[in-house]
């Protein structure tokens, strides 16, 4: 699981936003002090104390009680150089960002931000991390390569399925919001018609059943590896390797219109 460490004293920013983020299933670690978060990398523990814990990605607010969040950026960077860090920061000026930015964080979001523009910068600087190679039910994904295999025939897919395809594998098992993809895939959180979403993922579930006889919609016995979260988003179905998990997974999403 992604470990996402938040620091942020504000409970009225911390609390939401780690129930966002465990929601969104990523495990969460709340430093509430800029010290704390310095000792998770430093001390072999985790913020109050708690066990030591491997993190994916820093959520840094810069304006911390003890120590300035762009001091605490420095500790981070210079005891794990690699570690994605997104600044939270009410201060827009652009000196203050270069600074931010030449302090090693990675990407900035203004306060206050809008949730989804903040999920997919975190996934953004997640990507940075990820694997070349995306397996997932039976598609096979070369990000750099930007080659697709299903089920080893490989199909063409347009720069805009692409993305979307890979926005759903990187979260497979998950349920991707509409305003998520749009900001991911789109970079417009706020786009009030989702019909490009729908056409767009209506081409790549054709594909992707193309590739192989029996998907859902021909009347096959397979679900779909797409389904949709009515009111919600979608969600790429995660099966085992010899289809154990197949039968199962018909319920959540066999019928590409259900929940």
């Amino acid at each position: 699981m992604t470990t996402v460490l938040l620091v942020e004293d504000d409970p009225a920013i911390a609390v939401p936003l780690s129930r966002v983020l465990t929601r969104e299933g990523y495990r969460v670690a709340h430093a509430a002090s800029g010290g704390a978060a310095v000792e998770v990398f430093t001390g072999g523990r985790g913020p109050g104390g708690a066990d030591a814990i491997d993190v994916d990605v820093v959520i840094l607010d810069l304006g911390l009680p003890d120590v300035d969040g762009l001091e605490v950026c420095r500790r981070i960077r210079a005891a794990a150089a690699q570690v994605p860090v997104l600044m939270l920061t009410a201060r827009t000026d652009e000196a203050d960002l270069i600074v931010g930015l030449d302090a090693g964080a990675d990407d900035y979001v203004g306060k206050p931000f809008r949730m989804a523009e903040l999920l997919a910068r975190i996934r953004a600087l997640l990507r940075r991390r990820t694997p070349a190679l995306l397996e997932v039910s039976g598609v096979r994904m070369e990000t750099a390569a930007r080659r697709v295999e299903v089920d080893g025939a490989e199909i063409t897919l347009a720069n805009k399925e692409f993305e979307l395809l890979r926005v759903m594998m990187s979260r497979a098992g998950q349920v991707v919001t509409r305003e998520e993809i749009l900001a991911e895939v789109w970079n417009d959180p706020g786009m009030k018609s989702t019909k490009t979403l729908d056409m767009h993922m209506s081409w790549l579930r054709r594909k992707l059943a193309g590739a192989t006889a029996g998907e859902a919609g021909d009347g096959g016995t397979e679900p779909t590896r797409i389904s949709t979260v009515r009111g919600i988003g979608f969600r790429f179905e995660v099966w085992t390797p010899d289809g154990a998990d197949r039968a199962g997974s018909t319920g959540a999403g066999g019928d590409p219109g259900g929940s």
